[in-house]
């Protein structure tokens, strides 16, 4: 996912700081949808700028810290100065993804998970967001638009899949960075050694053991055999480092 190229087609329509903020926002989601960290998906950040897009959009200027839930539920659609797809459409559109970022716990209990299905509505209906956008963006040619458009909704491919409660990591990558990848996925939850071997079986015992020691040495890593392993605040970055240069 291009995010520079998505936030330059949408400066003209909303100015350069808010196009970042929003494209940074869509691309967070769709690296939270492709690894499936259900807890680090920000949709209420990224209806937060969208509102403040609106605003832009509208009256030239916006709310540092804009009321959302006011905003989305009694304003939006009585502003004549906003294009219908984005006043009524989109805006309807961001109140369902607001809703279950105030309704929906992020650790859901039992066999089935919901945030599976909550965060994959999350991810189109921001790509939905994004493609309206983009559609009422001006100085973008029609042929740009359109391949943006379907950049936004090209699906996102599975890097980490689940099965059977085992998680694998599907790239050509060394055990270091498979481990850093296989963590975010979990994270800020520990995972024993044993599921970390299970998951990296192709590779041997001893080599996961060594990539272990070694990050847990620089201080990538916290735990121990016993208990288990997860990210550190510096692994967490390292490990988003890697993911974005695969989605690249």
């Amino acid at each position: 996912m291009d995010e520079a190229r998505l936030a330059d087609a949408l400066t003209g329509l909303v100015g350069s700081t808010l196009a970042n903020g929003l494209a940074s926002d869509f691309v967070k989601i769709r690296q939270d949808y492709a690894t499936k960290t259900l807890e680090r998906a920000s949709p209420g950040k990224f209806v937060e700028t969208f509102v403040q897009c609106l605003q832009q959009i509208s009256q030239g200027s916006y709310d540092d810290a804009p009321n959302v839930d006011s905003y989305l539920n009694t304003q939006v659609e009585n502003d004549a100065a906003l294009a219908d797809g984005l006043r009524v459409c989109a805006g309807r559109v961001a109140r369902a993804m607001y809703t279950l970022r105030n309704k929906r716990n992020i650790a859901h209990k039992g066999q089935i998970d919901p945030n599976t299905f909550d965060l994959a509505f999350v991810h189109q209906a921001a790509a939905w967001i994004m493609a309206e956008m983009i559609r009422c963006a001006t100085g973008v040619t029609m042929e740009e638009a359109g391949a943006l458009i379907a950049l936004v909704h090209a699906p996102v491919g599975s890097l980490v899949e689940e099965i059977d409660g085992t998680r694998l990591v599907h790239a050509d990558v060394s055990a270091r960075v498979e481990i850093l990848i296989l963590l975010h996925s979990h994270y800020p939850d520990r995972v024993l050694v044993t599921d970390i071997q299970t998951t990296m079986r192709n590779r041997s015992a001893a080599s996961v053991r060594s990539r272990l020691s070694e990050l847990r040495a620089e201080k990538m890593i916290f735990g121990d055999g016993r208990t288990g392993y997860r990210l550190t605040s510096a692994g967490y970055d390292a490990s988003v480092v890697e993911i974005r240069g695969l989605h690249a």
